[in-house]
């Protein structure tokens, strides 16, 4: 990991980070969008997140990661914060196919990383302001470079257009599971009801 364009202190804790973005993803991130709760997971903080879902390129399985993102002419963006060793990019060079889960729609398309340095930098500075806080955190002052050395800075980092074919399966959909926090909260809501009208 060391082509990225990190500094020294984050690039030494890239590892742990790896490892501990892989449990919150697994066990918090993509069971929360399943359920449709996508829409409180974007902020200011953590700007716009999806979820994109690959094949697995050794298991066949559908494999699920949360990413920033960004919408520019229609295709959506997103990178390989991790370099080319991020398990969703050699997914996709193994099969192109994905679905995004947005927070307000699911979308079916053809994954590919931009090689033209124009929709590179395009794309790239678009993202860089849809990811709030954390993407000032981790890439600061790179507002101020040039497109050439923000190309060269960033060139380990594979950005991603996904060129939208359909839409996909989403949480409210049949089959989806926004149905869990709605019972959950209708629950919720019962039983204090019925515990107000149980103190009468």
């Amino acid at each position: 990991m060391s082509e990225l364009p990190y500094g020294p202190r984050l690039s030494a804790a890239l590892p742990s980070l790896y490892r501990g973005f892989l449990r919150i993803n697994r066990y918090l991130a993509v069971p929360a969008y399943r359920a449709g709760l996508g829409p409180f997971f974007s902020s200011p903080f953590a700007g716009s997140i999806m979820v994109l879902r690959t094949r697995g390129r050794t298991s066949g399985l559908m494999r699920d990661a949360p990413l920033g993102y960004v919408i520019v002419d229609g295709a959506i963006y997103c990178c390989a914060g991790f370099g080319t060793r991020t398990h969703w990019y050699r997914n996709i060079l193994a099969d192109p196919h994905v679905e995004c889960l947005l927070p307000d729609r699911a979308v079916s398309g053809i994954a590919e990383e931009v090689v033209d340095a124009d929709e590179w930098v395009r794309g790239f500075r678009a993202l860089k302001l849809a990811l709030g806080l954390v993407g000032q955190a981790t890439l600061p002052g790179f507002d101020r470079a040039s497109d050439e050395e923000l190309r060269e800075r960033c060139r380990g980092l594979p950005l991603v257009r996904v060129r939208v074919t359909g839409i996909a399966a989403g949480p409210s959909d049949p089959g989806g599971l926004i149905w869990l926090p709605l019972t959950v909260l209708s629950v919720w809501a019962l039983s204090r009801l019925l515990g107000r009208l149980l103190r009468r």
